[in-house]
């Protein structure tokens, strides 16, 4: 029997870097580097070899420091080195986010626990470059009208993989939050999905109420995977 590492390994692998993009925009494709690959391996092997479900987290899109190097979300080289255990050669740049969402795993029990009720996904599965600079899907009109049956293709396919439909969480308030929410209006993909601020905005504009969204943060996730698990 395949497990969620099979799988989801499966599902990367089938992504391509062939997508329509608007004049001035790039995908961000990590995909096509051996080195993304062996990261991307031993981490999902390492915490999702089994076959449970999970909590479904989705962030905007992969960032270029984060997913957009390791090819796992919220994931830095840092991270998946010093609190994974996954030793790697990329060049050692921090990601915020990734600082944050780490710190939220580290209280949640850790990485063994946390992943094992979690998976962090993303509302677009690749990021974006326009004309260099580090994108969101949002970010333009014309862009997201362009990618959008990937967006739906890609949240379909997650529920698919985790076989969660009851409640997920929107890393993200803002204009993720209220793109997911109109869309599930549509497709019906979630009973709920509740959303929480993004963790780059909490540490470079809250980071001294960093505590308070970390609680924030812990009783939402502990929230939607105990909906999950009810319903």
């Amino acid at each position: 029997m395949q497990t969620l590492a099979d799988k989801i390994l499966a599902y990367y692998r089938q992504l391509k870097p062939t997508w329509q993009l608007p004049a001035g925009w790039q995908l961000l494709y990590p995909f096509v580097h051996k080195a993304t690959w062996r990261a991307m391996e031993a981490f999902y092997h390492k915490y999702y070899d089994d076959c449970a479900p999970r909590t479904l987290l989705f962030g905007i899109n992969p960032g270029r420091f984060g997913a957009g190097v390791t090819g796992i979300a919220f994931t830095d080289p840092i991270r998946l080195e010093q609190v994974c255990g996954i030793d790697n050669q990329f060049e050692k740049k921090p990601e915020l986010s990734s600082i944050f969402i780490y710190e939220v795993i580290e209280q949640m029990g850790g990485p063994d626990h946390f992943f094992s009720k979690y998976f962090i996904t993303s509302v677009c599965p690749l990021g974006f470059l326009h004309n260099g600079v580090n994108a969101n899907y949002y970010d333009d009109s014309q862009l997201l009208e362009t990618i959008r049956p990937h967006i739906r293709r890609h949240i379909q396919d997650q529920i698919v993989l985790f076989g969660t439909t009851s409640a997920a969480v929107s890393i993200g308030q803002g204009t993720n939050y209220k793109f997911f929410k109109k869309a599930n209006q549509q497709h019906r993909w979630f009973e709920q999905i509740w959303p929480l601020p993004h963790p780059r905005w909490v540490m470079q504009y809250r980071h001294k109420q960093k505590a308070h969204f970390l609680t924030m943060y812990r009783e939402c996730l502990h929230r939607a995977h105990v909906h999950n698990l009810v319903i």
